[in-house]
């Protein structure tokens, strides 16, 4: 059990966290073990309710490629992916509507108002919230997946000043009004971007960063460029570095990737000075 003195320690070292942040927005990309355990569904609603209990923006933009899978199994329908990225045919985008915008949707959204969070579930086909165009992945077809082209953030913000948390589903609409599937990493860094939000954090599987098995705390874009480079960040990582410092040019402050295993790592990486997973920036203070 902590002690009292270990609890005001607690609240001191958070105290100026809260004051810088206070008013911000942050972004959050909600996914991975966070999504699908019990325990840590519930810790993720309580941590999003205390950061806007405390005057932060919360903006939530949720995954759910598992379930989608699931789902479309139990319905008869193929699931194929093309470099790695799921195709999306018409019967395939009906399921990815069904489990992203209704059932995992209307679920966090529950969970926080549960938690006496005030949360609004949304699709980005909802007043045009995320307008799409097709997406083409290395010269390959993926059917209809649509990469972000703008963000209806005036609607964003419209929620967000009436103190409600925006849980958004990751499907968009094209120009003549077709539904298109986005990748739930690349939707909620676009709404950041849009947003020019404080930070956008992403609630992973993974610790953050590691290299040569040691976790990197603080990686700025000329680290991350050398150590590309040497092959010490390399597979899968790449893009998603990459991705996180075009975030981070648009005008976003800071980028985290932090482990959603951990109980409460949303408020340990954001009011402790040693943070928990990675955070990206363009370069030290």
């Amino acid at each position: 059990m902590i002690d009292s003195q270990k609890k005001e320690e607690v609240l001191i070292e958070a105290l100026p966290y809260i004051q810088k942040y206070e008013g911000k927005t942050f972004v959050i990309k909600y996914g991975g073990a966070a999504m699908t355990e019990d325990s840590l569904k519930q810790t993720f609603a309580k941590d999003v309710t205390i950061l806007r209990k405390i005057g932060i923006n919360i903006v939530i933009v949720h995954g759910g490629g598992k379930e989608i899978t699931d789902i479309a199994g139990k319905l008869g329908v193929q699931t194929t992916f093309v470099n790695g990225q799921r195709y999306t045919d018409d019967a395939m985008i009906d399921v990815v509507t069904m489990v992203l915008g209704g059932k995992l949707n209307k679920e966090i959204v529950g969970l926080i108002s549960a938690n006496g969070g005030a949360a609004v579930g949304l699709t980005g086909v909802d007043n045009s919230l995320l307008r799409c165009r097709k997406h083409v992945s290395d010269g390959a077809d993926l059917g209809l997946v649509g990469e972000v082209v703008s963000v209806n953030t005036s609607f964003i913000n419209l929620l967000l000043a009436n103190g409600m948390m925006p849980v958004i589903a990751p499907v968009g609409v094209g120009e003549n009004g077709g539904t298109f599937n986005i990748n739930a990493d690349l939707a909620a860094g676009s709404i950041a971007s849009a947003l020019k939000a404080e930070k956008l954090v992403y609630l992973s599987d993974i610790e953050g960063i590691l290299i040569r098995e040691k976790l990197i705390s603080t990686l700025t874009r000329d680290e991350a460029d050398k150590l590309i480079k040497e092959g010490a960040i390399f597979g899968g990582m790449i893009p998603k570095v990459t991705s996180a410092f075009a975030t981070l040019s648009s005008g976003v402050n800071k980028v985290h990737i932090i482990d959603g295993r951990v109980k409460h790592s949303l408020l340990l990486e954001i009011f402790t000075d040693e943070g928990i997973g990675t955070q990206m920036v363009q370069k030290e203070n």
